[in-house]
């Protein structure tokens, strides 16, 4: 992981828990209600389609792309970085296909790393495995100790 030296397994696990326990308690994640498991590199983040999050044809609003495929990315990259909070610099979103019902899973990794900043994407599948949705993106490092942020050190 950046910014930590010689961290063991254990230490990154506790890092990625701490991730996942921050995620959800976010105010948003109230409304999304979404599950998230992050690992080294990766992320899957996941959420029930709802009807509430449906545009006026019937199936899914753009926003809900968005927030897996950022989710999902942004987490990915947190993973390798222990030090400070990540922020979203950059997000591409490529639509394939409208989704009515179901859950909805995006898979986030790292695809390189340049100083502070890292690049990564995510695809979004339905049940049956489809590609309904993917991205890309650009994180960068802040200046934001995680260690001051609520959630992150709670439990």
């Amino acid at each position: 992981m950046s910014g930590t030296g010689g961290v063991t397994t254990s230490d990154a696990a506790l890092h990625w828990r701490r991730l996942e326990r921050l995620y959800q308690s976010a105010p948003v994640n109230e409304y999304f209600q979404p599950t998230i498991v992050v690992r080294d590199g990766e992320a899957d983040v996941g959420v029930l389609v709802r009807s509430d999050f449906f545009h006026a044809a019937n199936a899914i609003h753009g926003v809900v792309y968005f927030k897996l495929i950022d989710d999902a990315a942004f987490f990915a990259v947190a993973s390798r970085v222990s030090d400070v909070f990540v922020l979203t610099a950059q997000l591409t979103i490529n639509f394939a296909k409208p989704v009515s019902a179901g859950r909805l899973t995006a898979r986030g990794k790292v695809t390189s790393e340049e100083g502070r900043r890292f690049f990564a994407e995510a695809t979004i599948f339905d049940d049956d495995g489809a590609v309904v949705g993917s991205g890309s993106g650009v994180f960068v490092r802040s200046r934001i100790p995680l260690s001051g942020i609520p959630g992150y050190e709670d439990g």
